[in-house]
């Protein structure tokens, strides 16, 4: 007997939004859904009348945003008689691939940069079973070679330039959209290959629009063939505003950057693939880019964790590390709500995390008796 209120995913609970017909065999693993937590703690050390909530995208099922898009990139390439998927990554698009793939019962290949992808994420791509291929060049070097070798090889590209990646990452607007009951004012993302922000954006316009005049906005972005094309926008819709790393800002220097570096491994890009699109956003929506550096995006995720308990990796930080910068400033001015995408789980990086605990009274070594476990906690009690 069917478990009637059971949630089985973003496609089954979206279907009617996305690209699917009654016949097409849906590959889950139960992703979307995640939580929007409000935060309480961060505003009032800001001193500042915000409202921030975080999607916390960490809890898919691979532990990132990714599982959104590749439920419907793999669920389409099966559905067109694909028997192997391809992708570049810097980690969380090999893990969620080689997931889905699994899932599928289809080869997954995935091509890493060499010495520059956590471990964590590394770990998931080679358990899951993706034949892995280490290049030695960056995430750049590796989507070209993905490109040029879909051209020869019986394989599906389910990077971001797949236009059903797209659709399946757009339902998180329409889960924050039905949670707070509008949009927020401000939605804050960090920006690596602009696809996400990109698919934001679609699905804040079609979760607004009616039956009326045609919706560009969303249209430009799916060639007609979105859910809601040919309706008016008759909600609200956020600025949107995006976040890179210092070493790896393309959108900041308004050209491709060649050898991005930072500690945010997961926006460690300097050629984004949705570059025209994510320009698009910003004009259409009113919002911006901004960057940040490698120091405010660890403390942002140390002031996540320690006073809000909400563990993130390095780059998803970089989305409340630039909206605390915006909020001083008064660019987002006071009585705004904002939300901010965290796009994956902090278990991905666990060497970043502990190394910025090294040398704080955190982990403590003590005789195993109960003066000194004692001693230990008055010592260090807030």
């Amino acid at each position: 007997m069917p478990f009637r209120n059971r949630y089985t995913g973003l496609i089954d609970r979206y279907r009617d939004r996305l690209p699917v017909s009654d016949d097409t065999r849906i590959i889950s693993l139960g992703e979307g859904n995640t939580p929007l937590i409000r935060l309480h703690n961060i505003p009032k050390l800001l001193g500042k009348q915000v409202d921030i909530y975080v999607k916390y995208e960490g809890l898919n099922p691979t532990g990132s945003f990714k599982d959104r898009g590749m439920t419907m990139a793999v669920t389409k390439a099966v559905e067109e008689g694909s028997k192997a998927i391809i992708c570049a990554s810097t980690g969380n698009t090999s893990a969620a691939a080689a997931a889905y793939a699994a899932r599928a019962g289809i080869t997954a290949f995935v091509l890493i940069p060499d010495g520059k992808i956590a471990m964590g994420k590394l770990a998931q791509a080679m358990m899951y079973g993706a034949i892995t291929l280490q290049i030695k060049g960056n995430f750049d070097d590796g989507m070209r070679l993905v490109k040029e070798v879909a051209g020869e090889a019986p394989v599906t590209i389910v990077n971001s330039v797949n236009p059903y990646r797209l659709q399946g990452q757009k339902t998180a607007a329409f889960e924050i959209i039905e949670e707070l009951g509008r949009a927020p004012d401000y939605h804050c993302l960090p920006v690596g290959n602009a696809g996400n922000i990109t698919a934001h954006w679609i699905g804040y316009c079609e979760y607004s629009s009616a039956s009326g005049e045609h919706v560009t906005e969303a249209c430009a972005y799916c060639n007609g063939k979105c859910a809601y094309a040919g309706g008016a926008i008759v909600g609200n819709r956020p600025k949107m505003v995006g976040y890179q790393a210092a070493g790896s800002a393309p959108f900041l220097r308004g050209h491709m950057v060649d050898h991005p570096e930072t500690i945010a491994t997961a926006i460690r890009i300097g050629h984004p693939q949705s570059w025209d699109r994510a320009w698009n956003v910003m004009e259409e929506s009113g919002g911006w880019f901004a960057e940040v550096t490698d120091a405010e995006i660890l403390a942002a995720q140390k002031m996540l964790t320690q006073y809000e308990g909400v563990f993130c990796e390095p780059a998803s930080a970089a989305s409340l590390a630039g909206a605390i910068k915006d909020i001083q400033s008064g660019k987002i001015p006071e009585g705004s709500s904002l939300v901010l995408t965290l796009t994956g789980n902090g278990l991905k990086d666990p060497d970043t995390a502990i190394a910025q605990c090294q040398g704080k009274a955190t982990l403590l070594t003590i005789d195993a008796t109960l003066d000194q476990v004692k001693r230990a906690i008055l010592d260090n009690m807030r």
